[in-house]
Parts: C-alpha cells; sequence; structure tokens
C-alpha cells in the first residue's frame, strides 16, 4: 500500500505554543483546518479523545462535511462507549463520509485520566477489555442474523445491527509500547500506532508486532504508523533556533493551566504508560539521535503524548521521514506543536518532498 500521511484535529486556535486555553469549538477554524489538511495532501486526521475535550464522533462528522478525502481517525477508549454502541456510531460516521471512517483504541495510560470517568481496570484489564471489545465490533459489522455474547467484560443478548459500513468494514487502530498492546494490536489492529523514537529503538518495536501477529496465526501484519512533531523551516539553521524558541515556551508550561504535564497526566507527577516512560528515558540518552530526532520536548511534556520533534530544512525533515519509511513505516504522522501554521508548511514543503522520492524511486523500479 502507498506511504499516507496523517495529522490531528484542531477544533480552534489553541495551541501549545500560544497557550491559549479556549475550549469551545470555532466553526470556521475547524472547517479551515480540516481544507488545509486535505489540501495539504494529508489522508488522515486524528479525532483525539481526552475526558475534559468535545466528543470525537461528532467532530469527526463535522470536518467529513467539509472535505472530500480526508479520513476521520477517532480515538475511542473502549470505557466511554457501549461495543455495540459504538460500532453503529462508526458505521453511522462511516456511512456519512462514503467509507472513510477509522478507530483508534486507546486502552488508557493514566489510571487518574481513567477514574475521571469511572473506569478503574488495572491496564492489564484494560487491554483484554480492549480485545472483546474489538472482536465485539468486528462481528457486529459483519453479522446478518442476531447474535449472543457472553465474555469477561461485555454481555448481551439477540443482537443484530442493520447498518454496515460502506466497504464492508472499518480499519482497527491500536497503539501502545507494552507487551499487552503488541499482544492486541499484533493480533487484531489493521494499523499500530507508534511514538517516535530513534530508528532502532522503532525496528524493535515494528519486530515485537509482527512476532505477535504471526503467534496469532496472521498472514499479514498491521501496518505502522509513526508520529512526530517536526519543527521545520527554510534552513537547518533557521529550524533549529524556531525549535529552541518553541522548547523555552514548553519548559515555562510545567506548572498549572491546559497544557502543563500535570494536567495532562490527569493530576499525577510522572506518566504510567510504557510509552512516555520510553520516550523519557531516550531523552536521557541524548538530545538529538539518528537525522533529525529531537528529545527535549518529550522532557519538556512529559511525554504526555507523541512529544518528539524532527528538526530541520524541509529536506532534512523529508529524509528523516524516508529513514523511518525505509525501516517499514507506512504510516506518517505529523502534527506540529503550532498546529495550523506547521500544518500549512508540511503541506508545501514536506510532504512533496517525500512523495516525489517516492514516485522517482517508483519509476527507477520499474525501469
Amino acid at each position: 500500500m502507498p506511504v499516507e500521511f496523517i495529522s490531528a484535529i484542531n477544533v480552534n486556535a489553541s495551541n501549545e505554543v500560544n497557550g491559549r486555553g479556549d475550549p469551545a469549538i470555532d466553526v470556521g477554524f475547524l472547517r479551515r483546518y480540516a481544507r488545509v489538511l486535505e489540501d495539504g495532501g494529508f489522508d488522515y486526521t486524528l479525532v483525539p479523545y481526552n475526558s475534559s475535550f468535545h466528543d470525537p464522533f461528532g467532530v469527526a462528522v463535522a470536518l467529513t462535511q467539509v472535505t472530500e478525502r480526508l479520513r476521520p481517525i477517532v480515538a475511542l477508549r473502549p470505557n466511554t462507549m457501549y461495543p455495540t454502541v459504538a460500532a453503529k456510531a462508526l458505521v453511522t460516521l462511516d456511512q456519512l463520509s462514503g467509507g472513510r471512517a477509522v478507530v483508534h483504541f486507546i486502552a488508557g495510560g493514566s489510571d487518574a485520566e481513567q477514574a475521571r470517568e469511572g473506569d478503574r481496570l488495572s491496564k492489564s484489564e484494560r487491554y483484554e477489555r480492549e480485545e472483546e471489545y474489538i472482536r465485539i465490533l468486528r462481528r457486529v459489522w459483519t453479522s446478518t442474523e442476531p447474535f449472543d455474547h457472553a465474555g469477561k467484560y461485555y454481555s448481551f443478548e439477540n443482537f443484530v445491527s442493520l447498518v454496515r459500513p460502506v466497504h464492508g468494514t472499518i480499519p482497527v487502530s491500536v497503539g501502545g509500547s507494552s507487551d499487552d498492546a503488541y499482544r492486541v494490536g499484533g493480533a487484531l489492529g489493521d494499523i499500530f500506532g507508534l511514538w517516535g523514537e530513534p530508528l532502532a529503538d522503532t525496528k524493535e518495536q515494528m519486530d515485537r508486532v509482527a512476532a505477535e501477529a504471526r503467534r496469532a496465526g496472521r498472514a499479514d501484519t498491521p501496518r505502522i504508523w509513526v508520529t512526530f512533531r517536526p519543527i521545520v523551516a527554510a534552513t537547518d539553521a533557521l529550524a533549529w533556533e524556531k525549535a529552541e524558541r518553541i522548547l523555552q515556551i514548553l519548559q515555562g508550561r510545567s506548572g498549572a493551566g491546559l497544557w502543563s504535564t500535570k494536567q495532562r497526566w490527569g493530576g499525577g507527577e510522572a506518566p504510567a504508560n510504557v510509552g512516555s516512560q520510553r520516550l523519557l528515558a531516550i531523552a536521557k540518552r541524548q538530545d538529538v539521535h539518528d537525522r533529525a530526532l529531537w528529545t527535549p520536548t518529550a522532557t519538556a511534556t512529559g511525554a504526555a503524548g507523541a512529544s518528539t520533534a524532527l528538526v530541520g530544512s524541509y529536506e532534512t525533515v523529508a529524509a528523516a521521514i524516508l529513514d523511518y519509511i525505509d525501516l517499514g513505516a507506512e504510516l506518517i504522522s505529523i502534527r506540529g506543536y503550532d498546529n495550523l501554521d506547521d500544518a500549512i508548511d508540511y503541506g508545501r514543503y514536506v510532504i512533496p518532498l517525500v512523495r516525489q522520492e517516492l514516485a522517482r524511486r517508483g519509476a527507477v523500479t520499474v525501469a
């Protein structure tokens, strides 16, 4: 399959650089942002989930009505919606968008954040529930006769859905860096999401996912999605100056407020999830890895989500992205700390360079 690009939708102009904490949807901004992504060559956009933020299904439907090609990836925590209801909600989005829906499962990285909505399962139990949930969704999407389910976390009788995905199913994405994440994602994911780590560490994780896919009896493996926060400019020197300015801003937000580390971790002082722990450990090893991977932004934000940057000129960052593609990544997520302006730059300068090089390689191979 071709290499594809992912971003993340924003519902207003608030971001980590300007530090605004406006919670309201700005419909005009949302419409403009979605069109910037589509016009810039992005294929997907993540619609994130947080206990205090907007409903991702509503946002996903809205953005599909002002775009024609961009595919929403709805972030879904299993504790927030019963699986039969989620199956129909996803199909509704899929039908309204002409078959563009994707779902990304979040088992939950913070016990405190999960507890905000009444979820007090352990991390391993959350992955068990996620596995059961995915299996239910897929059966709902394909069953034409009523069926019963009696599992550890869900049970129901005589259920059948009359609504069907446009293409017969909906792609399922799983993410994480724990043994449980590899197991569930390797067995059931169409896509497996990773945060941006050095090439060698990324290859190690990709191999783990592939091994779990084989262990589950799959003949294929999930497509790998890797996420970065690129900081780009016309030259390497200008990009590094920009990176240092952004780092100072992020370091100044360690206390209170929407963008503070404590807020992101649900009131806790440190991340409990393996992915964030890995990013912080990598950041301690050194600041710059491989061609352009920069880790101080992970330390400054407590690695609360995807937080490592690719820093450099448009050409340098495009080359760094190609390094991960050469490793086997098929989905590249790039979203900036200054979201709208960065998305415009990626669409103008970075994505075209990557696609031009891939096209050149394809032409050489054919020749």
